[in-house]
């Protein structure tokens, strides 16, 4: 089993360099680290008393990890869950915030437990996610990328800016769901013809 500090090593390794996408709500963005979220903890790393691009752009790859580590993992509580969905939700914590824990809420709630998709890793998010591992050890964390993968496509349906992400300018698959799909057994990966298929009204 890989530590907490590997999986973020990792998550560093896939978010890449600095980029300031105008397409991108996240704004100026390194190693997967927003300048919102610099200037929401106040790291100022050039130690002008102000947190900019220039902070962003600073920004080292230890500092990601810590921060990913820290805010993204212990802050929401993600130990709680069954060690092999922790990799996958962690990774799409840093990717999409509370999100990333209300997806498995839903998913859950569909596999016949009760809970709210408020967003929160509390007690009893917890304890019905490891219900759900006792039930199908050997599924929920497919079930839980699959969930992941169809998220991405849904943003790509409503917000035609963020398409680009899901579907590669070929026309193949996008960041967005390779990066679910490595979470998920090959198996269940869609092929080239469906993922089209999946995007094909897109404009």
């Amino acid at each position: 089993m890989q530590t907490i500090d590997q999986i973020a090593a990792e998550i560093v390794g896939r978010e890449g360099g600095y980029v300031n996408d105008p397409d991108d709500p996240g704004g100026a963005t390194k190693y997967g680290v927003t300048i919102g979220t610099m200037r929401r903890l106040g790291i100022d790393v050039t130690g002008d008393g102000r947190v900019d691009a220039a902070d962003v752009k600073a920004l080292s790859r230890t500092q990601a990890q810590q921060i990913f580590v820290q805010h993204y993992f212990k802050a929401p509580g993600l130990d709680r869950l069954p060690e092999p969905l922790q990799p996958s939700v962690f990774d799409m914590y840093v990717n999409a915030g509370a999100n990333a824990v209300k997806i498995l809420q839903r998913l859950l709630v569909r596999m016949g437990f009760d809970l709210d998709d408020d967003g929160i890793l509390g007690p009893v998010t917890a304890a019905r996610a490891h219900d759900a591992m006792a039930v199908a050890p050997n599924h929920l964390v497919d079930a839980y990328g699959i969930e992941r993968r169809n998220y991405y496509y849904a943003l790509g349906d409503a917000r035609a800016a963020s398409r680009k992400y899901a579907r590669s300018g070929g026309g193949g698959k996008g960041g967005w769901i390779t990066r679910a799909e490595a979470f998920i057994a090959q198996k269940y990966h869609l092929t080239l013809a469906q993922h089209r298929e999946r995007v094909s009204k897109w404009v």
